[in-house]
């Protein structure tokens, strides 16, 4: 082992360059700062290596395989579709290929020194970066904790063999006949419609009262019809016992109710969430507190308890997603640059990529009532939409919650097409604080799907021009 004898000074650096990582390493660089970036793995992290961007592809592909095969109600009749999966999957690398390579050249033109290695804290200002047999010592002004989060391992399903990970899962040489997914939640929902639409037969099991419990129970249930139209098995309030492999098949013992009942597939998913990566850091010699979930404690400015030394993305408390790691990344740069920036969660999309999709901003109906706001809603149906059902995609609504008295957009849900860009007008509409009028007298273009924004908030107002008002 060959270890630097002196360290050497850096001002900013950043630990991990996944969505967090890389853009508060671009964003401080661009603020003046002189960033040095350490990354173990592929530049982007999981995200866009092993988790948004490759799912996001093939769940596409099969939304696409689909349209093809059942297009006869506007008059398409196709037949022998043939599947490439290898050519599929091809094309997935490719433009995760692409994104790796663009986060890369950003990095580059911003003048940030990218480290390959694995990152060791032995001071509160100091850590070792691993690689291999050589290890080199740096000290630093300032650092960001970025290191993502894996899939949660359940001790009784250990990943191998044919107990998946959704890593593995989305880099199957096959397409699998049948699969079991534990977890109900957006990942294996997600993966589930992904592999059904190109012929698997799923089964979810999941251990709560519904699937998608994040969600408002109202949207779930179009999710939830889809699924049991596609033929995929959902069981709720299951327990997942254990799983025997073999050496093409793996059967799931699981417990519904008063029942215990068996599944054989060739694959068995877990999919029962994340975990942070905030262990094997060295944090306890840093000084660095750590809550009993394994993440790190932060203020209003991505602050640790120790000075120098921030934390953001999926290691940090609050929903796992990359656009809030991104976010939480410019914040902690321009806090390190000497802007007085904090953060603001009031509107965080969520999204699922389900059929069909779904897409939440601020408060529910249920939560703005449990947060002492008296509210009015408005609701606005798809097959109500000259766009949507021209499309022949016609399930789903938009819905906008509002303060009764001013008429202040506290949140909305979609479930339909389209509806991961549906919901940014409607977190713009909350984060400036927008009220129904502000939407209702927007114009919007005609025939669009954005229209159904307008129509909810007028809706609201009791003034809908194309459903009849309560």
């Amino acid at each position: 082992m060959v270890v630097g004898e002196f360290s050497q000074d850096v001002d900013v650096m950043v630990i991990g360059a996944g969505p967090g990582g890389y853009v508060a390493a671009i964003h401080a660089a661009m603020l003046g700062k002189q960033v040095t970036l350490i990354e173990k793995g592929e530049l982007g992290g999981v995200c866009l290596n092993r988790g948004c961007i490759p799912s996001k592809a093939l769940i596409a592909a099969a939304h696409r395989h689909e349209m093809i095969k059942h297009s006869e109600d506007i008059g398409f009749s196709v037949q022998g579709v043939h599947i490439n999966w290898d050519k599929i999957q091809t094309w997935k690398q490719s433009v995760v290929d692409k994104l790796t390579s663009g986060v890369g050249s950003l990095l580059k033109s911003r003048k940030v020194q990218i480290l390959e290695g694995e990152a060791l804290f032995v001071s509160p200002n100091e850590i070792r970066v691993f690689k291999g047999y050589e290890v080199q010592r740096y000290r630093f002004n300032h650092c960001i904790i970025a290191t993502g989060s894996r899939p949660v391992e359940l001790k009784a399903f250990p990943f191998g063999g044919r107990i998946l990970s959704s890593t593995e899962a989305l880099s199957l040489q096959e397409i699998p006949k049948s699969l079991v997914i534990i977890g109900g939640g957006y990942i294996g929902v997600e993966l589930g419609q992904m592999f059904a639409k190109f012929g698997a037969k799923v089964t979810v099991l999941e251990g709560a009262e519904r699937i998608l419990l994040g969600f408002d129970a109202e949207m779930t249930r179009w999710v939830e019809r889809r699924l049991k139209k596609s033929g995929i098995d959902v069981y709720t309030n299951a327990k997942a016992k254990e799983a025997i492999q073999q050496d093409d098949q793996v059967t799931v013992t699981f417990e519904t109710g008063n029942e215990t009942k068996q599944v054989t597939a060739d694959y068995l998913l877990v999919t029962a969430g994340r975990v942070p990566n905030t262990e094997n850091l060295g944090l306890d010699v840093a000084g660095v507190k750590v809550n009993d979930r394994g993440l790190i404690e932060v203020d209003n400015q991505c602050k640790t308890n120790v000075p120098g030394i921030y934390a953001i993305g999926d290691i940090v408390p609050g929903p796992a997603l990359a656009h809030k790691a991104s976010y939480e990344g410019k914040i902690a740069a321009e806090v390190i640059a000497g802007h007085p920036s904090i953060v603001d969660y009031k509107a965080i999309p969520a999204v699922v990529f389900s059929d069909p999709g779904m897409a939440s901003v601020g408060l529910d109906e249920n939560l703005a009532k449990e947060k002492g706001y008296e509210v009015i809603s408005g609701k606005f149906p798809y097959a109500a939409n000259g766009r949507a059902l021209s499309l022949h995609d016609s399930e789903g609504f938009v819905k906008i919650v509002a303060e009764k008295e001013r008429g202040i957009v506290l949140g909305a849900q979609i479930v339909g097409p389209e509806a991961s860009n549906l919901i940014a007008e409607l977190g713009l509409a909350v984060e400036m604080g927008a009220t129904l009028e502000d939407l209702a007298l927007t114009i919007h273009a005609h025939p669009t799907l954005g229209e159904m924004v307008m129509e909810a908030a007028e809706a609201a107002l009791g003034r809908a021009t194309h459903i009849v008002s309560k």
